[in-house]
């Protein structure tokens, strides 16, 4: 199984990173560690998270990280991470 960052998530992270950064650099790195360990394990869990709340599909889950909610979809061989943001936000 692969994992595969959608663009949306990449640009909302890098984001997400940049506001964080401008307080304390070595926080948005721990964040960004953190959060890579926790995708990293989707390999061998990919069902660890709750179903998705915004979706009506299984397959959709969300993985809650330090108040921000990461979308993602298991397929048969790969796991796709849709976007990352604060749950207020949506």
């Amino acid at each position: 199984m692969i994992i595969i960052r959608d663009s949306e998530f990449s640009k909302q992270l890098y984001h997400i990173l940049k506001m964080i950064a401008e307080d304390k650099i070595s926080v948005a790195k721990q964040f960004e560690k953190q959060l890579n360990i926790k995708i990293k394990n989707l390999i061998d869990f990919p069902y660890q998270y709750r179903a998705s709340y915004y979706f009506d599909n299984k397959v959709y889950r969300d993985l809650i990280h330090q108040g921000y909610t990461v979308i993602y979809k298991v397929e048969e061989e790969r796991i796709i991470i849709l976007e990352i943001f604060k749950w207020q936000n949506r």
